[in-house]
C-alpha cells in the first residue's frame, strides 16, 4: 500500500543537532511519498526526536506520548515513532515500550540511516519496533534532507563527542567522535550553493575536533579554508566549539576569512578553576581568558558568546563569585544560562555534594541580571556602525520590517524591500535594545 498524499508531523526537542536530524527525517518520509502537515491531528506519522540533555525536555516528551494516546484511539493506523537521544539510554527505551505501548517505533541515534526499513516493518507487524544501536556505524552519505529554510542551512560534519565532561550526557547517547570525509562535506555545500542557499552552520559536538579520527589528516581550520572558495555560499557558522580546542591556527584562518563569520560562541560553563577541574572541562580560567584575549586581538569587532550553568555539585559561593567575575572580564555578547540539574548516567549525578534549589535560583538571577545589563551595553555600543546583514524574511515581531543577523550574529530589524529577502546588505544601527538591533539601510 502506497503513502501518497498521506501526512507526517515531527516534533523536535533540544539542540541544533536534532533540528538537522529532522531534516533528514523529513527527507526520508518524504523520498517515502508522505507528506508534511501542519497539525498532528491530521498526522498519519507522528515522530518526536527527543533530547535527554535537561530532565525538562524529557518530561516534556512523556508529556507528549500521553497527549497522543487520544490520537491513537481515534486512528488505529496512526504510526507514533520516537527516536533521538532519548531511547539511545537503554533503560529508557525500556521504559517507553513499557508505559506507552501504542507507541509502534522506537530507534535512536546511531541509526536514523535505517528509517525507510524500520517504517517497512512498522507497517508490516503490529508489535512495537524497537531498533536502538549501541554503538555507531559507518557514517550514511546521501540521505534524503527536507530543509524549510532556503537561505541558511545545518550542514553536519561531525557526530559524537569525546570529552566526558562530568555533567553532560552527550557521549553516551551519541557516540564517539566521527568526522565526515572533506569531499562529502564540500560536495553538500556547493549543492546548496546551486540550491541558492547563502550561509551554512558547520554542526558538532566539538567542531574544534573535526579530522582527528581522518587518516587524511584535515583539521577544521583545514576545513574552513576549503570551504572560502565555494561560489554562492556567503557567510560560514559553526557549532559548538570547546574552548580547549581552538588554536592559534584557527584563530588565524577566520580573522583572514571573508565568509566565516566573526562570531565566536565559546561554552565556558563555569569561572571558577575549582568547578572547571570537576567538570573535566579541560582548560582554567586563566587559559580561556588568554583566548578571549588571543580572539578580541586578531578580530577586534568580534561577538563572543558563552554557555553558563549555575549549582553544579560544590560549587561554593566563591566559585560562583569567580563566575561573575569572568561574565565581568569578557564581556560576553550573550550567554545561555542554566541551573545544573541531574543527568542519571553521569558522574556529578552521582555526586554528593549537590546544591541546594534555591542557592541554585538566587544564582541564576544575579547572573542573568548581571549579563543582560552587560548585553545592552554591547548591543548600545553598535549604535552607528553599519553591520552586513543577511536578509531572512519579515520581522516576526513588525510584519512592515525586515529582519536578518549580522556576523556578530545580532537580529537586525530595518525597512525595506522583500526582494532584499537571501542578500546582504549594509544597514546603520541606529537603535539597540536587549534583544534586537534597529536600523536602516545604507548604500557604501
Amino acid at each position: 500500500m502506497g503513502n501518497s498524499g498521506k501526512g507526517y508531523f515531527i516534533i523536535t526537542f533540544g539542540c541544533q543537532m536534532n533540528e538537522h536530524d529532522s531534516e533528514v527525517i523529513a527527507g526520508v518520509l518524504q523520498s517515502k511519498g508522505f507528506v508534511k502537515t501542519d497539525k498532528h491531528e491530521n498526522a498519519d506519522v507522528i515522530i518526536l526526536n527527543t533530547c535527554c540533555v535537561r530532565e525538562t525536555a524529557e518530561n516534556k516528551v512523556y508529556g507528549m506520548l500521553g497527549r497522543l494516546r487520544r490520537l491513537k484511539t481515534l486512528n488505529p493506523n496512526l504510526i507514533i515513532g520516537i527516536c533521538g537521544c532519548m531511547p539511545q539510554q537503554e533503560e529508557v527505551a525500556k521504559k517507553i515500550r513499557h508505559r506507552f505501548p501504542y507507541v509502534d517505533l522506537i530507534f535512536g541515534t546511531h541509526n536514523l540511516h535505517q528509517l525507510p526499513d524500520l517504517l517497512d516493518k512498522v507497517l508490516e507487524s503490529k508489535e512495537t519496533v524497537l531498533e536502538v544501536w549501541s554503538t555507531n556505524g559507518q557514517i550514511a552519505e546521501n540521505m534524503p534532507i527536507k530543509r524549510e529554510n532556503g537561505i541558511k542551512a545545518w550542514v553536519t560534519i561531525m557526530y559524537g563527542c569525546n570529552n566526558f565532561c562530568t555533567y553532560c550526557i552527550v557521549p553516551y547517547v551519541r557516540g564517539r567522535e566521527r568526522s565526515r570525509l572533506p569531499e562529502d562535506i564540500i560536495r553538500e555545500i556547493r549543492q546548496l550553493a546551486r540550491e541558492g542557499f547563502k550561509e551554512v552552520t558547520l554542526l558538532g559536538q566539538n567542531v574544534n575536533s573535526y579530522g582527528k579520527d581522518l587518516e587524511q589528516r584535515t583539521d577544521f581550520a583545514d576545513l574552513l579554508l576549503l570551504l572560502e572558495d565555494i561560489d554562492g555560499i556567503e557567510r560560514i557558522r559553526y557549532m559548538t566549539s570547546h574552548p580547549r580546542d581552538f588554536t592559534d591556527k584557527l584563530i588565524n584562518v577566520i580573522s583572514n576569512s571573508k565568509k566565516v563569520a566573526e562570531h565566536f560562541h565559546l561554552p565556558v560553563q563555569a569561572g571558577s578553576n575549582h568547578v572547571l577541574k570537576m567538570m573535566n572541562r579541560g582548560y582554567t580560567r586563566e587559559q580561556y581568558l588568554e583566548l578571549v584575549e588571543k580572539i578580541r586581538k586578531a578580530v577586534p569587532n568580534a561577538s563572543i558568546t558563552t554557555d553558563l550553568m549555575v549549582g553544579f555539585p560544590g560549587e561554593t559561593d566563591e566559585d560562583f563569585a569567580d563566575t561573575m567575575d569572568l561574565v565581568q572580564k569578557v564581556q560576553y555578547d550573550s550567554a545561555f544560562t542554566f541551573i545544573y540539574n541531574q543527568r542519571t548516567g553521569t558522574p556529578a549525578a552521582r555526586s554528593e555534594k549537590q546544591v541546594d534549589v534555591n542557592v541554585k535560583k538566587e544564582r541564576i538571577k544575579a547572573l542573568i541580571e548581571l549579563q543582560n545589563k552587560i548585553s545592552l551595553e554591547r548591543n548600545k555600543a553598535d549604535i552607528g556602525k553599519v553591520l552586513k546583514v543577511l536578509v531572512e524574511g519579515r520581522s516576526k515581531t513588525n510584519n512592515d520590517r525586515l529582519a536578518g543577523r549580522s556576523g556578530t550574529n545580532k537580529l537586525v530589524i530595518f525597512s525595506g524591500q522583500e526582494d532584499l529577502i537571501g542578500k546582504l546588505v549594509n544597514v546603520k544601527i541606529v537603535e539597540a535594545s536587549l534583544s534586537h538591533l534597529d536600523g536602516c539601510l545604507v548604500n557604501i
